[in-house]
This record gives C-alpha cells, sequence and structure tokens, in this order.
C-alpha cells in the first residue's frame, strides 16, 4: 500500500457516521434527518458467518468487482453469499442519479473498466453459479448509458460458463436510441427492469426515472424477443395504497412481464427517504395473491424479497411453469 493510499484509508476511518454518508451521497448532505424506526422481528437477520460467505467475497475482491450486495446494504447477503450468489455490480460503484431510497454511491464515475466484463465472468465460473444476476448503476454520462458494456458482460459470461443462465437488471437507458436493443440482442434468459414504485411518488422517490419510460421498456423486450422472461420489482412502505400496487400491477401485465417480486422498502440512512410504514407478512401474501390472479407466472413477495433474492431457484421454477403451460396448450 502506499502512502498516500494509508493516509487516504487512515482519514476514512475516523470520519463520523455523517461525514461517511456525506462521501457517499452529497447531494443528500443538507436534508432533515428521518429517523429510523426500530425494525419489526420478521425482518431482522442474523449476521453473516459461513466459512463459504468469506470465501465469496475473496473471489469478488480479487477480481475487483462490486456488488449490490454491498453497495446497497441488502440485508440477505449472509444468506446468499453462503450459497455463493453474489449479485455483480457493473460499471463502477458510483450512480449518476440520486434517488431517495438507494444506497448506491452518488456522485461523478470514472470510466468504464474495459476488463470488467471478463473479470465479472471469470469471477462466476469460480463462483460455480448456474443462475447469475448482473445489475450496475446508471451511467447517464454515457453515450449508450452502458448498453454495450451490458451486452459484452453478457457474451463473455456465456463463453466462460455457457450452461449458466443469465438474468441483467438494467437502468432504464432514458433517451439512448438503440441502447435497448443492443442490450436484447445479447440474449439474456431474463431482463429485469424495477419499477420501485407507484407513479404518485417517483418526483421524491425516482425523480431521474420516468414510469411510463420504464413501462415502454419492458413492453419494447417483449416486442424484441418474446421468449425472454421479463421481471420488475416494488418497493412497499414508502407511502403508497394498495390500490395503487394493483394499478402497477396491471400495467405490468399489460406489459406482458412475467415475473413480479415485492419487498419492504428499508432506510439506509437518516438522510435516505422515510419509511411509512412496515408491511406484514399476511400482506405480502395477499399482494402475493392477487399478482398471481392477475396473471404473473411468477411472484416473490415478502419483507426480504429483492430483485435477485432466491433468483436461481425462482428462475428454474418460472422456466417449468412456462413450459407446462406451453405443454397443456398443446
Amino acid at each position: 500500500m502506499t502512502p498516500t493510499a494509508a493516509r487516504f484509508i487512515s482519514s476514512v476511518m475516523t470520519l463520523s457516521a455523517d461525514e461517511t454518508r456525506a462521501l457517499r451521497h452529497p447531494e443528500k448532505r443538507n436534508r432533515p434527518d428521518n429517523p429510523i424506526p426500530r425494525k419489526p422481528a420478521w425482518i431482522r437477520v442474523k449476521a453473516p458467518n459461513s466459512p463459504v460467505y468469506g470465501e465469496t467475497r475473496a473471489i469478488v475482491r480479487e477480481h475487483g468487482l462490486h456488488t449490490v450486495c454491498e453497495e446497497a446494504a441488502c440485508p440477505n447477503i449472509g444468506e446468499c453469499w453462503a450459497r455463493r450468489h453474489a449479485t455483480m455490480m457493473i460499471m463502477g460503484d458510483t450512480c449518476t442519479r440520486a434517488c431517495s431510497f438507494c444506497n448506491v454511491k452518488t456522485g461523478r464515475p470514472g470510466a468504464l473498466d474495459p476488463f470488467e466484463p471478463d473479470n465479472v465472468a471469470i469471477a462466476v465460473a469460480k463462483l460455480g453459479l448456474k443462475h447469475v444476476v448482473v445489475t450496475s448503476v446508471d451511467r447517464d454520462d454515457l453515450a449508450d448509458g452502458g448498453a454495450a458494456h451490458f451486452a459484452r458482460t453478457v457474451a463473455c459470461i456465456r463463453e466462460a460458463s455457457p450452461e449458466t443462465t443469465i438474468e441483467i437488471l438494467t437502468p432504464d437507458f432514458l433517451g439512448r436510441k438503440g441502447a435497448l436493443e443492443l442490450v436484447v440482442a445479447a440474449r439474456p434468459d431474463v431482463y429485469n427492469h424495477n419499477l420501485e414504485t407507484v407513479p404518485r411518488l417517483y418526483p421524491e422517490v425516482r425523480p431521474g426515472a420516468r414510469y411510463f419510460a420504464s413501462l415502454r421498456l419492458l413492453s419494447r423486450v417483449k416486442e424484441l424477443a418474446p421468449e425472454t422472461f421479463t421481471k420488475s420489482g416494488l418497493m412497499v412502505g414508502l407511502g403508497e395504497s394498495r390500490q395503487e400496487v394493483h394499478q402497477v400491477m396491471d400495467d405490468l401485465r399489460e406489459a406482458e412481464v412475467d415475473f413480479l417480486t415485492v419487498g419492504q422498502y428499508l432506510q439506509p440512512t437518516p438522510k435516505h427517504h422515510a419509511i411509512d410504514r412496515f408491511v406484514t407478512p399476511e400482506e405480502f401474501e395477499a399482494l402475493a395473491q392477487a399478482a398471481r390472479g392477475k396473471g404473473f407466472l411468477m411472484v416473490s413477495a415478502s419483507p426480504l424479497t429483492r430483485s435477485s433474492y432466491h433468483a436461481d431457484r425462482d428462475f428454474a421454477e418460472m422456466r417449468a411453469r412456462r413450459q407446462a403451460v406451453l405443454s397443456a396448450a398443446g
């Protein structure tokens, strides 16, 4: 370690919690604090202590990769990494947007790492993943929003691990002509793009995005590649009503989305969007039943559900359900 790096690490270690948050989220520095309520018993998780968790982290570090598991402070990291299921986050660790719910660092990103797609593929092979989820930060600074980088990452994984199924969770590529088409042409097995919340809350929760643009993206994926599974996710507990959530479900079905995930919003810091309430497991089950009734092929709804939580198991079940439907049709 160079003396400069050592001084930087030393200075960071002496920062207060508020100063550390300001480094990650400078745009939130002057916002009033929203107290974080105590989590109910059904949301608490055990600290990671599995030896396999350490092995997974070592592989990620060895290849200089980022994961949304760490950057977004996912509560399921201990469970998932104990099964070697790390969700790769490409295009760096700094997002050009500033969604009020998200813990990923915001600011001006650096240049893309041209070796990152190969390193992701090597890590996937070392982890022995049968199914991998690849997501990214938003890169509004790039002419194509990072579409070519996504496509190359999918291609590298295919070459290194031809039997691995690939799920991607992409930005909206807002206003970038041809970007979506480039990613879809790489033929991921699952194309995920999260709506995150109901349209009424977009200005305060997801201000850099557009609800109907995201819906159109999901619909367009089906037009370009009908065989590709599409997926989207919602958070609840942000202040939405049940009726609004049901309307979003209807909108997603109109876009022919196959898989819906619904999970509890958890507030990363006092500077982030306040939690309106903790939704009970019984309410999640009611939402799941409603979504199944609306025709989703696959639904995952629980307090700890996240986009990539149990993604391997859910993909296998979804594929089997589609096959059963096709067989029944004849």
